[in-house]
């Protein structure tokens, strides 16, 4: 039986986006210190949320029609949204490469992006728990 690809690379932009925003959060309170860490975190996330995007669409055609067909489109727009909105705020916060601390726009992306983040998490988690998408019953 061949294990799923995609389970085992989301873990590495779920990790890195959701320090991101902790970093830009702490920021507030310790500095330039603590977001700084923030835009290589993003840079990670990102790089390999599209790796895990790539693996999770090869691996499309393994999940049965029907309602987790369904949950597996709702995962995809929640994590491709989550996707932009992570970009969009590690591409607003550069300047001639150099980062830039976070304002309100940037925390509000990150809020955004964390709350798209949780959804898609939650319909990737039904997909494993309830469908047994990538276990021995597909």
């Amino acid at each position: 039986m061949r294990h799923p690809l995609h389970p085992a690379l989301v873990h590495f932009p779920v990790a890195c986006w959701s320090l991101a925003v902790v970093a830009d959060v702490a920021g507030l309170w310790f500095g330039e210190t603590a977001w700084r860490w923030s835009g290589g975190l993003l840079v990670a996330g990102c790089s390999m949320a599209l790796a895990a995007m790539l693996a999770g669409m090869m691996e499309l055609s393994r999940v049965p029609e029907g309602a987790a067909m369904g949950d597996a489109w709702r995962h995809m727009g929640a994590m491709l949204l989550a996707f932009a909105l992570f970009t969009a705020r590690l591409l607003l916060r550069l300047d001639h490469l150099h980062l830039l601390p976070p304002d309100t726009l940037s925390l509000l992306l990150d809020g955004a992006g964390f709350l798209a983040l949780s959804v898609g998490g939650w319909f990737g988690g039904r997909l494993v728990y309830i469908h047994g998408v990538g276990g021995s019953r597909t």
